[in-house]
């Protein structure tokens, strides 16, 4: 085994130890304050987060707006990439004392022309690129599953703000329309989810402002945002809800007109990158081949006539 590869293994054993050991000190102080924080109120039940309506810390936050409200969800994401972080450094370790790096190394040495050695960094790196997907791998399901929730929500937003509007304009309280939207939803959906939370707290006697406040604190996105802004500002003002949803609906769906002709708009530059990528080559390949290769030709018998003279 090459010797600056066991060194950066012995480095890079070294630094999850640490990391497990910062991570478990941590968590351990966590949980003793917690137990403090909990004990002069024992008598009181437990809340979750769906009840403080959002989650401590940075991690926290990022997986209850993903969708991961269990009251264990930062302990077994941080369990996940522990895991994740182990499986790479394995990964690695087998493929360096095995000497499949070495085998590739030569495999593409040995290819004709030198073409082989231009995919060398990529074979040294390959090893080292496995451990990080692997690593990384909880957070990328993560944010795959926070894109798709935003998705979800800006998709079924406009209709949602039609059908209130038109069901205010007909004289229906906001909680009345509200209720009869979900009743037509999918309960796996979203925004309907984070609309029963809103009910929920309503009818556990919060005020609505401080509802409203905890759904868009659950929400966070942007089109989202700015409705729930919209009708905090009409019931703190005392405006028409019906004027107000319906304004909102309009202001919608012309952001949604100007997002659809920005990403029409972007289609060409877009495509730049696969035609450069893929087609370029192979074009400059065909036509710049036979001609490249009759130069070799003249150039290699010019060169073996003068070494012969």
């Amino acid at each position: 085994m090459d010797p600056t590869n066991a060194v950066a293994l012995l480095l890079l054993w070294m630094t999850l130890l640490a990391a497990f050991v910062f991570w478990f000190r941590s968590w351990m102080a966590h949980r003793q304050i917690e137990r403090r924080l909990q004990s002069p109120a024992a008598d009181q039940p437990p809340r979750d987060h769906l009840s403080q309506g959002t989650s401590s810390g940075l991690i926290g936050q990022w997986l209850f707006r993903a969708g991961y409200r269990s009251r264990n969800a930062v302990t077994i994401f941080l369990a996940l990439s522990l895991l994740g972080l182990l499986t790479g450094a394995g990964v690695v370790s087998f493929l360096l004392w095995s000497g499949v790096d070495d085998v590739l190394e030569r495999l593409l040495v040995t290819l004709p022309g030198g073409v082989g050695e231009v995919f060398l960094p990529f074979a040294w790196a390959s090893p080292w690129l496995a451990a990080g997907f692997l690593a990384s791998l909880p957070a990328l399901l993560v944010a795959s599953r926070r894109k798709k929730r935003v998705q979800q929500i800006e998709q079924d937003l406009p209709l949602t703000l039609d059908l209130l509007s038109t069901l205010a304009e007909a004289g229906l309280s906001f909680d009345s329309a509200l209720d009869r939207i979900l009743m037509t939803q999918p309960r796996e959906r979203p925004l309907a989810t984070e609309f029963r939370l809103f009910q929920m707290d309503i009818l556990a006697g919060r005020g609505r402002i401080d509802a409203l406040r905890r759904l868009l604190r659950r929400g966070e996105v942007p089109w989202f945002s700015i409705f729930i802004s919209a009708v905090m500002h009409s019931e703190q003002v005392g405006s028409s809800l019906a004027q107000t949803l319906r304004a909102q609906a309009d202001d919608l769906r012309v952001r949604r007109r100007e997002r659809a002709l920005a990403f029409a708009m972007a289609v060409p530059v877009r495509l730049l990158g696969p035609l450069i990528i893929c087609f370029l080559p192979g074009i400059m390949t065909a036509t710049l081949g036979p001609i490249v290769y009759q130069i070799v030709q003249v150039l290699d018998s010019f060169l073996r006539g003068a070494l012969a003279t």
